[in-house]
């Protein structure tokens, strides 16, 4: 029979242990990379998992690049763009305005990557969570049942707020052009060296007109003529390609640092203040506490019936009368004959 919680404090110390156990068990698991209690279950074997999720996403952020689907029309994007954005001004000042439409577009495309990843890993860990308070909760029936609600609700509120979190570092990305990292003018400066022979090629008379750029590979361009437009959109798409280097990056440090952040304040922290919070909730403030003490009928009408019996095996004056009669009755029947 699973242990009986016959009043409040038993519950009370019921609950904290399991929890105290679960908490011991995910802190190895999802942070510190011990899998002692699953040697052989891969699945559990979490710091392992979510980094191999952080290398598909990187992946997959890798082969939506932009340059990867345009090379039939390049340049067409950039001097259109340029040509809408363009204002009264000195000729040779490239637009701001053209820079960041395109890269918002850039962005746009990938922006759903980084969602549906974070939706991955939290589901990922949710069943985790769950199992293993399940697993810790398992002598106690009817604490499980409301162990594994509570870390259900925990882990929705945990998701949607890290949902919104990762949705609010794609719109930084989309807001403004930044960073300090001297990756980007090393990188933008290489590839600028490739525009004279550019020009060379788009004013000769050979056909057809190609070349293989650095990050783009071969590459025509005999729709294009040279003009100063077209100087200019090529020095934005180098600056572009330099950048997005950047931007790609920070979109996966950032998504590691957030999550692995996140994790570790679930476990240590929210884990237990909310699912604290769920037991203790209700008009009379230990609301789940009282669900606690109650088993269900079958459960406590067998716990009666066990106890019942144990207390008559366990009392000799119950059984020896009636062992003493039947023995009379066969010593009976015995001298009759």
């Amino acid at each position: 029979m699973p242990k009986n919680l016959s009043s409040i404090a038993d519950a009370v110390t019921a609950f904290m242990r399991v929890l105290g156990s679960a908490k011991e068990t995910l802190r190895k698991i999802l942070i510190t990379g011990e899998f002692n209690e699953f040697p052989d279950e891969g699945n559990m074997h979490c710091t392992a998992r979510l980094s191999e999720m952080l290398d598909a996403y990187a992946a997959d952020l890798e082969s939506m690049s932009p340059w990867n689907n345009n090379k039939d029309s390049f340049l067409t994007e950039e001097v259109k763009v340029l040509c809408e954005t363009k204002g009264i001004g000195l000729p040779n000042f490239l637009p701001r305005t053209s820079f960041l439409t395109i890269l918002q577009r850039r962005i746009e495309v990938v922006a759903e990557i980084p969602i549906q990843f974070a939706q991955k890993v939290w589901n990922y860990v949710e069943d985790v969570f769950v199992r293993v308070l399940t697993m810790k909760s398992q002598s106690y029936p009817q604490l499980q049942s409301f162990t594994r609600w509570a870390a259900h609700n925990l882990m929705r509120k945990v998701r949607n707020q890290s949902i919104e979190r990762v949705k609010e570092i794609v719109e930084m990305e989309k807001m403004a052009d930044y960073s300090c990292s001297p990756d980007y003018i090393n990188t933008w400066t290489r590839l600028m060296l490739q525009q004279q022979r550019f020009k060379d090629i788009l004013n000769g008379g050979s056909n057809p007109k190609k070349l293989n750029f650095e990050m783009l590979g071969d590459v025509e361009f005999g729709h294009l003529q040279d003009t100063q437009i077209v100087q200019q959109a090529f020095d934005i798409k180098m600056r572009l390609m330099a950048y997005w280097k950047i931007v790609l990056r920070r979109l996966v440090d950032n998504m590691a640092l957030h999550l692995l952040f996140t994790v570790q304040n679930l476990v240590n922290k929210d884990m237990e203040q909310d699912i604290t919070s769920e037991l203790m909730g209700g008009p009379s403030g230990c609301g789940g506490i009282g669900r606690m003490l109650e088993e269900s009928p079958s459960v406590s009408s067998k716990r009666v019936k066990l106890n019942r019996s144990k207390n008559c095996s366990g009392t000799p004056m119950m059984w020896f009368p009636r062992l003493l009669i039947a023995f009379l009755s066969m010593a009976m029947v015995k001298f009759a004959v």
